[in-house]
């Protein structure tokens, strides 16, 4: 067995491989033609389909958003001669932050919805893809990335009023499908909360209620809460990162735990679930001041057993001077195997991969671009 991870930077896409997920071979940035131009392409969202070998990546090029893809786990590069999404012509014109544009009448020239960037990428069964993207929006495509379908019913969902754009930008910015049900899925927003269906994205429920802030004069709101990732363990335990506090819940419409009690601070970006064992999670703990560095300054994630009861550092290998490159909230993963690597890139342009066998961070790759996001399988 063999690994792959993808990496996404502000400069371009990079590639790794290594038989045994501590020594690797880097290689990239990735270039679609003979001049190289797009290699120079800002990297969000890559989204991987271990089963077929496919891999769909969203570049912010000079030309606007794309979808790179592969067919042979990064072996080979294509991109659509058009753009493979775009809103309808009559979508009712929306601005991005209902907070800050309230009764403030918006440019003729600002009266379109554009494709800006996407966020996030994952696979369904069969040839099923979702992309989320800024602005505020989920798309489907069921040809395998090739085209993709405006949801509509996420966009006019009666609490988008209370979406704001974030740091960030306005986006659906994770996904999380429901291995169990093809019908249902998790979506989150920045900052806009989190939302479930479970009839294939014509309708959509609510579930950040229970999840507090300290940045509004309200601390419980019923939705619009900044969220920075989910994720779901093996039994569909659903962990959050917010811009506060962690939290867990296996009925979100129920509630949701705080489990930041024994983490160094209660901000972070990235959080990631093991794919085969339920109740094991790592976070990335951040500074809460707006420097955004590691929690004291030692990189490193710190990980739970026990959903989230306890935690503890995992940082064998890592640097032990002082570090100011955080993780962002796609910065990390797991390669999805039953005893995973684990993997996570920082915005110094460092990565590293662990396994559960080795206990050991390995550098993957040094002093890259800013890394955006990191995407890891297993190959043939």
């Amino acid at each position: 067995m063999a690994y792959l991870v993808l990496i996404g930077t502000r400069k371009g896409l990079f590639t790794a491989t290594s038989p045994d997920r501590r020594t690797w071979q880097l290689s990239g940035p990735v270039i679609l033609d003979d001049d190289g131009f797009t290699a120079v392409a800002e990297i969000y969202a890559i989204g991987t389909d271990p089963a077929t070998g496919r891999i769909l990546v969203g570049a912010a090029t000079w030309f606007g958003p794309s979808v790179w893809r592969s067919d042979d786990a990064a072996a080979t590069w294509s991109e659509p001669q058009k753009a493979p999404m775009a809103f309808p012509q009559d979508l009712p014109y929306r601005p991005l932050d209902f907070s800050e544009t309230a009764g403030i009448d918006q440019p003729e020239s600002d009266q379109t919805n554009t494709v800006k960037r996407i966020w996030q990428i994952a696979f369904g069964p069969g040839d099923r893809v979702w992309a989320g993207v800024e602005p505020t929006s989920l798309w489907t495509s069921d040809d395998g990335g090739q085209t993709f379908t405006f949801n509509r019913a996420l966009w006019d969902h009666p609490e988008h009023t209370t979406w704001a754009s974030g740091a960030g930008g306005p986006a659906v910015h994770t996904i999380v499908p429901d291995p169990a049900d093809p019908r249902a899925l998790t979506v989150a927003i920045s900052s806009g909360g989190i939302y479930q269906t479970a009839d294939d994205g014509r309708t959509w429920n609510g579930i950040t209620k229970g999840i507090t802030v300290d940045y509004e004069p309200d601390a419980a709101p019923e939705s619009g809460q900044c969220i920075h990732k989910v994720t779901r363990d093996a039994d569909g335990t659903l962990y959050v990162q917010s811009h506060g506090p962690a939290y867990r819940s296996t009925r979100p419409d129920g509630g949701w735990i705080n489990i930041s009690e024994n983490l160094p601070t209660d901000f972070g970006f990235a959080i990631v679930a093991h794919p085969t064992e339920a109740g094991t999670v790592m976070a990335w703990p951040i500074s809460e001041s707006m420097e955004r560095t590691p929690a004291e300054k030692h990189i490193g994630p710190w990980r739970s057993d026990d959903a989230g009861q306890t935690w503890r550092p995992w940082q064998a290998g890592l640097p032990t001077e002082a570090y100011f490159g955080g993780v962002l909230r796609d910065g990390a993963c797991t390669d999805g195997a039953t005893e995973p690597g684990w993997y996570f890139g920082t915005r110094c342009g460092d990565v590293w991969a662990a396994s559960e066998t080795d206990g050991t961070w390995h550098t993957v790759a040094a002093h890259l671009p800013d890394v955006l996001c990191v995407r890891a399988m297993e190959t043939a």
